[in-house]
């Protein structure tokens, strides 16, 4: 076992919030998605509900990134980058994680509670499958992917439960498999960049790059077909100046995707928060994409 000397204790509070991993809060952002697509996003009410279930979300994926690394330590202390995560290193002893861990999924489901039982319900289902996850479904092929997939799934979820909002067999369909494309995908670039390393980790043994470049190739494509038919389904609805402007969207989406699918080809979208935060030509197909989406809404 790696001995781990402790750090002073004055570092135990930004060890603490390192520890929740709030870079990666940026997935909460999900919640956006429902309101988003039904128009109804800045009401007021509905705007409020949605900045609830985003801090809920990141109370609970807190408390999720605590049990983990805890469960994990001994692995990350042998990983080239999560070593240096505040418990592998030693910075937070796994006890405190424990009692913040709860802490943050009581507050979660308070909240969530507060603003609607099915939010509550979304959110207790998505931490006990994550648990599960934590604890042994990780080691599962398939399960696995399923697991984590739904975590993008049920944020996506959680902002229209929030808000009672209908979700479209079209939303649930791009948020599925969206999810399933995300998620192989950064097991796929992990493969690519341990190289042989890669048979070290119970998550990654189990899986070949050419089955993963399947599923999310596979997924990817459900992802623009699916999008493609709720964009042309909305457009016969609601168009703006005479242009269907949903279906216009059609073509930086799927630039989007294709950029995306690029990075996790290269090895490069193993931190998929990363991938959002610093690809500038991600972000401006992210723009080009939005803008003839709310002209749509408008109309």
């Amino acid at each position: 076992m790696t001995e781990i000397t402790p750090a002073p204790p004055h570092s135990a509070l930004p060890a603490a919030v390192r520890a929740m991993r709030p870079r990666q809060w940026v997935k909460n952002v999900l919640v956006v998605a429902a309101p988003a697509a039904a128009g109804s996003l800045f009401q007021p009410a509905v705007a409020l509900n949605t900045l609830g279930a985003f801090v809920a979300f990141c109370l609970v994926s807190a408390s999720i990134y605590l049990i983990n690394d805890v469960r994990d330590v001994e692995a990350d202390r042998l990983h080239p980058k999560k070593r240096f995560r505040p418990i592998a290193a030693g910075e937070l002893t796994a006890r405190t994680a424990l009692v913040l861990a709860a802490i943050t999924v009581v507050a979660s489901l308070a909240l969530g509670a507060a603003i609607a039982p099915q939010l509550a319900a979304t959110l207790a289902t998505y931490w006990v499958l994550q648990v599960g996850y934590s604890l042994f479904l990780k080691n599962q092929p398939i399960i696995d992917l399923a697991v984590v997939a739904s975590g993008f799934l049920l944020r996506a979820v959680a902002g229209g439960v929030a808000s009672d909002i209908a979700l479209s067999q079209w939303f649930l369909l791009v948020a599925a498999f969206g999810s399933l494309f995300m998620v192989a995908g950064k097991r796929y670039s992990e493969i690519r960049e341990l190289g042989p390393e890669a048979g070290t980790r119970a998550s990654l043994a189990r899986y070949t790059d050419t089955y993963l470049r399947f599923v999310w190739t596979m997924a990817c494509t459900a992802v623009i077909m699916s999008y493609s038919l709720w964009a042309f389904e909305q457009s016969g609805d609601s168009m703006l100046a005479g242009v269907p402007w949903h279906a216009v969207s059609i073509a930086p989406f799927t630039l989007a995707l294709l950029r995306y699918a690029y990075t996790i080809d290269t090895g490069a979208a193993g931190e998929p928060e990363d991938v959002v935060l610093t690809d500038h030509v991600l972000q401006g197909l992210g723009v080009l994409w939005a803008v003839p989406v709310v002209l749509g809404l408008l109309g």
